[in-house]
């Protein structure tokens, strides 16, 4: 915690030359559905405040980060970075990496499980944003890839999974079980039954963690906070969707190498 913009850091990326945050919703200047560190812009947020609010971050992280973010859509697509560039610019994919200093990668979600990955050895980060549907498409293996064409070894690559909807909170419908269990009959092990019939809980940051696991890298950190129950601190989809609420923030996790 830094100043008035709280955020949460994880033992296994806080390493020499790493500076991490998994931010929340306080700390921030937005009101209303917004309160009050919404960085997301795509949001319906006035401009303003996103852009106080992700500064706010970013002094919170360092005092020398930029932060550069996506056009997230729930894909496995991984870019690599070599300078910043402007919201307006934002390529579409949901992970990205790099081993340029200075440069914070951010994630922006609302349920979804922000990744934020480091190999301090090699001088390379990395981070993704892996709802169910980036999670099953390979985004875990396609940012681990993108970390390693800059020079990281998987095996030295540490990786935290941050605040998203754990499996109480996440009920999924009849027609999403068959498609895990098709790709890989011990993806059973992620549902259990939910009170409605033919209807499951899904367990997101396990299957993250299982397809991170897959993917050879070396230690990973669990989150230990759900999104959907603590609205004090997290923004949530799926809450929001149950109140017919109109929109919803997003909140931000970013990593960056500080030299």
């Amino acid at each position: 915690m830094m100043g008035n913009t709280p955020f949460l850091k994880s033992p296994v990326v806080s390493l020499p030359g790493v500076a991490h945050g998994f931010f929340g919703r306080k700390g921030g200047v937005s009101t209303g559905l917004y309160d009050s560190l919404n960085c997301g812009p795509g949001s319906g947020d006035t401009r303003d405040s996103v852009m106080e609010n992700r500064a706010r971050a970013m002094a919170a992280l360092s005092p020398d980060a930029t932060l550069v973010t996506l056009y997230q859509m729930h894909s496995a697509q991984a870019v690599t970075v070599s300078a910043p560039w402007k919201i307006a610019d934002n390529p579409k994919a949901d992970a990205f990496a790099t081993n340029k200093s200075r440069i914070a990668l951010g994630i922006l979600t609302a349920d979804c499980a922000p990744i934020l990955l480091a190999d301090a050895h090699a001088h390379v980060i990395g981070a993704a944003h892996a709802g169910w549907g980036g999670a099953f498409a390979g985004v875990a293996e396609s940012v681990v890839a993108a970390m390693e064409r800059l020079g990281a070894k998987r095996e030295r690559i540490t990786a935290a999974i941050g605040p998203c909807i754990s499996q109480p909170s996440y009920e999924v419908g009849p027609e999403f079980k068959p498609r895990f269990i098709a790709a890989d009959p011990t993806n059973e092990r992620f549902f259990e039954p939910s009170k409605r019939a033919g209807h499951w809980q899904f367990d997101l940051p396990a299957y993250v963690a299982h397809r991170l696991r897959q993917s050879g890298i070396g230690t990973i950190d669990a989150p230990r906070a759900c999104t959907y129950l603590d609205e004090a601190s997290f923004f949530s989809y799926r809450r929001t969707t149950h109140r017919k609420e109109t929109d919803y923030g997003r909140q931000l996790s970013a990593i960056m190498l500080t030299d």
